[in-house]
């Protein structure tokens, strides 16, 4: 929600379903985010447990340059902890929210995500 805000904001268009598998377009560099590609594969190392981690860490390195990269690193660890935290205690995504992302929350199929049955 809040990158298509952003998007909202500067005038950007991105893709969100870019990212999403089954409808992934080149790794996400269909996205509009710049390294889309690379800092998807950098997340998805994380999430899978580590195995290529260093290396999609090492690209994104590369890629983006050192600065950006703790900027990336912060954002994946402020995402995992807040969303593992408010999954744990049960705390529902807000009508407001409920209402602004149910478009694309419906067009990415996050729905058919176990991890949100029911909550929508």
């Amino acid at each position: 929600m809040l990158l298509r805000g952003s998007g909202e904001h500067t005038g950007d268009d991105y893709d969100l379903a870019a990212i999403v598998p089954d409808r992934e377009k080149d790794g996400g560099s269909g996205s509009g985010v710049a390294a889309a590609a690379a800092l998807t594969a950098y997340a998805d190392a994380f999430f899978d447990g580590g195995q290529d981690f260093a290396a999609a860490r090492d690209r994104l390195h590369a890629e983006i340059g050192g600065a950006a990269l703790v900027d990336a690193a912060g954002v994946l660890a402020i995402f995992n902890a807040v969303v593992r935290i408010a999954d744990a205690t049960g705390i529902p995504l807000e009508d407001q929210k409920a209402e602004m992302s149910a478009d694309f929350r419906d067009a990415l199929g996050i729905a058919d995500y176990p991890s949100t049955a029911g909550k929508f």
